[in-house]
């Protein structure tokens, strides 16, 4: 796969020169596969870690297609590519317009937080590519400014996050109004969950079920270590420590809420360590400001919360700080694809504190490997490392207590340890009584054979 070139793929030499043009000179693992599925007009569903060059395996065919059966006259557009925030469809709208620079081909995006006119090109204008976020778009449709009838091509970007953000009803409703498309493509970063499949199962026709190399290799570029923290002010000491090491060029800084990102990117202001940030919520004018005065490294810090883990293509960032470590374990593996991207190396740095030991442990096992830790020098922690109790030791725990358990019912009277059952009283009272009964009913059976007389 790896000798592989685009050439051999059959991409039209146009598509070639516009990838020569961005750096590109052989395909990646998931390109290689996707490319002639796709092409063929097979439906696709295939799962690719971020960084594995994603967003041109479905570019490239869509763009071939396009140059294969040109359009014969004016109308609305014929490709359809659903994602599920807004940075993730304008980064796919510039690389659509990238790879499609040398050709007549027209790519629009739609998102929310911008004014309609901005949109008016996407729906009044022949268009070729429309990337949107189901939301948005849904509106236009229901306002019948958006035309799905010529759709002929839909993708799913980031299917799953789609799903986590609770899109489902709006991509089947688009998907309902795209029903005379010909070809469908999803892609994911994992294929597994119920949820992922009954959706893909409504969408997909017979699709080829596709995966890149498994994570843990695309990330064998990106070296992963841990520094244990004591308290919230070692763990603020480390990171300034490390942000001003001459190897932290471009760095990313995840933290978990919106309020932690304020109170940690002013307080590195304070320190003189200048930062741009990005959280969910902002507005488009300022989110695009803040990624571009990264990009063109007016500041070489972007503290973020999770709305920047996905998609966004940020070029040569060296470090990834998880100043929080994320919920889940998948998280964390997008996370640290903001590093190492295109072939690069790239470094990811977690700060761990006593109470985020249970998550660290959980990403060491979904990584399957362990996390090295480093120390440095001044500001080694106090502490040791809290140690998680294993499940087998719980296990082993709950049941000695159900072996104590009957000790302690033992214990509360002292007549029930020495005779099980009734006392010998209450045998020969019950027995005194039996004794009775059978005495009394002899006399009487001549009563009731009197009375049969």
């Amino acid at each position: 796969m790896s000798s592989m070139t685009f050439e051999q793929l059959e991409l039209d030499p146009i598509l070639v020169r516009a990838l020569t043009d961005m750096g590109y000179t052989k395909p990646t693992t998931i390109q290689s596969q996707v490319i002639p599925e796709a092409m063929s007009g097979r439906d696709i569903m295939a799962s690719a870690p971020t960084g594995t060059g994603k967003t041109a395996a479905f570019l490239l065919p869509i763009c071939q297609h396009l140059l294969d059966f040109p359009r014969r006259q004016a109308g609305p557009a014929r490709i359809l590519i659903l994602t599920p925030t807004r940075e993730l469809a304008i980064q796919i709208g510039e690389d659509a317009k990238k790879i499609a620079k040398h050709t007549a081909l027209r790519v629009e995006v739609i998102t929310g937080g911008v004014h309609e006119s901005q949109h008016l090109p996407a729906l009044t204008k022949t268009t070729d590519i429309v990337v949107a976020t189901p939301g948005r778009l849904l509106q236009y449709i229901d306002a019948e400014t958006f035309d799905c009838r010529d759709i002929e091509m839909l993708v799913l970007d980031e299917a799953d996050r789609m799903l986590d953000m609770g899109f489902i009803k709006d991509v089947d409703r688009i998907a309902a109004e795209a029903r005379w498309r010909r070809q469908t493509m999803l892609f994911s970063a994992t294929l597994e969950g119920r949820g992922l499949m009954s959706f893909s199962a409504d969408l997909l026709k017979a699709p080829v079920e596709l995966s890149a190399e498994p994570p843990r290799s695309e990330r064998k570029k990106i070296n992963q270590w841990v520094h244990l923290a004591d308290n919230p002010e070692h763990k603020f000491a480390l990171l300034t420590n490390l942000l001003r090491q001459p190897d932290v060029t471009r760095s990313i800084i995840f933290v978990k809420t919106r309020d932690r990102l304020m109170e940690l990117a002013s307080r590195l202001q304070q320190e003189g360590l200048h930062n741009a940030w990005l959280r969910g919520e902002m507005d488009q004018e300022k989110r695009i400001e803040a990624l571009s005065r990264f990009r063109i490294g007016r500041v070489n810090i972007l503290v973020a919360t999770d709305v920047a883990s996905r998609g966004i293509d940020l070029p040569q960032v060296s470090h990834v700080i998880n100043y929080d470590l994320p919920r889940t374990a998948d998280v964390y593996v997008h996370r640290i694809g903001r590093t190492g991207r295109a072939g690069e190396k790239g470094t990811a740095i977690s700060l761990v504190e006593a109470h985020d030991m249970p998550l660290l442990v959980r990403i060491e096992k979904y990584i399957e490997e362990p996390l090295k830790r480093r120390f440095i020098e001044g500001l080694r922690p106090l502490h040791k490392e809290a140690k998680v109790a294993s499940r087998k030791r719980k296990d082993g725990d709950s049941k000695t207590k159900k072996k104590l358990e009957p000790v302690k019912k033992e214990k509360v009277r002292s007549r029930d340890t020495k005779a099980k059952g009734k006392p010998k009283w209450a045998i020969a009272k019950a027995e005194a009584g039996a004794k009775a009964y059978k005495a009394k009913k002899p006399s009487k059976k001549p009563a009731s054979d009197d009375s049969n007389e």
